[in-house]
């Protein structure tokens, strides 16, 4: 049997026999189950294609697997405080997860905690990266949805609280979800709140909003239409409104196949359902034990289906405060190296470092010949040799990058 492309991972609040589960997305059959605790509402991750995250419901850690190692927990990052919501960056680097008000970022190759973000002024409920992972957005319970640029947090200084990108403050209640579209940081971002409405921020490419409301309808709007007003109400009876009927509670969750033809839904009703889109017929209905938590549609990691394989590189211990590398006696007692991902400035190459220093090298030599003295000759003589050595670096890079683009699969 082929291994399938896409599948449904979705977990519960009321199992006692696993803590999320694998289905086959036409099918419907279950093919992995991962054990251990219950998981809370918004916050199941996949980090890297290789370990599968979820912050314990009620509790301050967050679980961690290998995803192909469904029966035993590799580790537990513990948290300051009850994580409310979790997600990793699409590129693997960054983990951020929602404890009370405050949202922790932490780069995953080195487990450093490298910032605390404390713009919230209530529980934050929901995170999530856009798909460059140049940005990420935080909603809470104070009614806003905050835009981070994740260089400009990174690269802070801890003596000065960063500013989100974009306060986006037009719910009157609690945010209860967001999603982040494509193309980045031009993204529409869609939010949903208590306050009966769904919202949509800036652009992209995105065809269809759908929307889950507390009576187990699902709604969906064409964000293409000509008649569409800035603003829409909901109802199951209206007009032109096209539902989703079949819950019985509250939609928790929502998620969409990558073509576009199915919709997945988990609802309070402890079910989760798949929809084909073009119908809005219920095509399967996945039981579970408790109100549904998660429930995603997510392409198939390489390692899901291989027992023997593991992690290209493991998980280092994740810090709980953050640290400034000051002094020998630092933590890990070696460097410590910020990344400067999607630098907004570009830096200077190493060939247009040499050319600005061969044009120097010439200026001086100039006010050698003019009668500057020893000392500048001795300058020329340096800057000359400076030259020669970024040359060969720059030379050194450039083989690398063609041996590695040029090497066969």
């Amino acid at each position: 049997m082929a291994a399938p492309l896409e599948v449904v991972v979705s977990s519960d609040s009321g199992s006692q026999l696993w803590n999320c589960t694998v289905f086959d997305l036409h099918s419907g059959s279950s093919l992995l189950s991962y054990r251990g605790g219950n998981s809370a509402a918004r916050s199941l991750a996949v980090l890297r294609g290789e370990f599968l995250l979820s912050a314990q419901l009620g509790k301050n850690f967050i679980n961690v697997w290998e995803i192909q190692r469904k029966d035993q927990l590799q580790q537990k990052i513990v948290c300051p405080g009850v994580v409310t919501c979790l997600t990793a960056s699409p590129d693997g680097a960054f983990l951020a997860a929602g404890v009370a008000e405050e949202v922790y970022l932490w780069e995953v190759c080195t487990g450093k905690l490298l910032a605390v973000l404390s713009r919230h002024y209530q529980d934050v409920t929901c995170l999530k990266f856009t798909d460059d992972s140049s940005h990420f957005v935080s909603a809470g319970k104070d009614n806003l949805a905050l835009v981070w640029n994740v260089c400009s947090v990174v690269q802070m200084d801890l003596s000065h609280a960063p500013e989100p990108r974009h306060v986006l403050s037009r719910h009157s209640l609690p945010i209860t979800d967001l999603h982040c579209g494509h193309m980045g940081a031009q993204a529409r971002v869609a939010t949903s709140s208590l306050d009966q409405t769904a919202k949509v921020w800036e652009l992209s490419s995105e065809y269809f909003l759908f929307c889950g409301g507390r009576d187990g309808n699902i709604f969906q709007v064409s964000l293409c239409s000509q008649s569409l007003n800035r603003e829409k109400s909901f109802q199951s009876d209206g007009e032109g409104n096209q539902v989703f009927k079949g819950h019985r509670s509250l939609v928790t969750c929502l998620s969409v196949s990558m073509d576009g033809t199915l919709l997945l839904s988990g609802s309070q009703d402890e079910t989760a359902r798949l929809w084909d889109v073009q119908s809005r017929q219920s095509v399967r209905c996945l039981a579970h034990k408790g109100p549904v938590t998660n429930a995603v549609i997510m392409a198939v990691s390489a390692n899901m289906f291989l027992p023997d394989s593991r992690p290209a590189v493991p998980l280092p211990r994740f810090s709980r405060h953050l640290q400034a590398p000051e002094g020998p006696d630092a933590e890990g007692g070696g460097a410590w190296v910020r990344p400067a991902l999607h630098a907004q400035e570009e830096q200077e190459s190493y060939l247009q470092k040499a050319n600005r220093l061969y044009s120097l090298m010439h200026a001086v030599s100039d006010k050698a010949l003019c009668g500057d003295g020893e000392n500048s000759a001795l300058r020329v003589a340096e800057l000359e040799e400076e030259v020669q050595t970024l040359k060969k670096v720059n030379k050194d890079l450039f083989e690398f990058s063609s041996q590695l683009l040029t090497k066969p699969t």
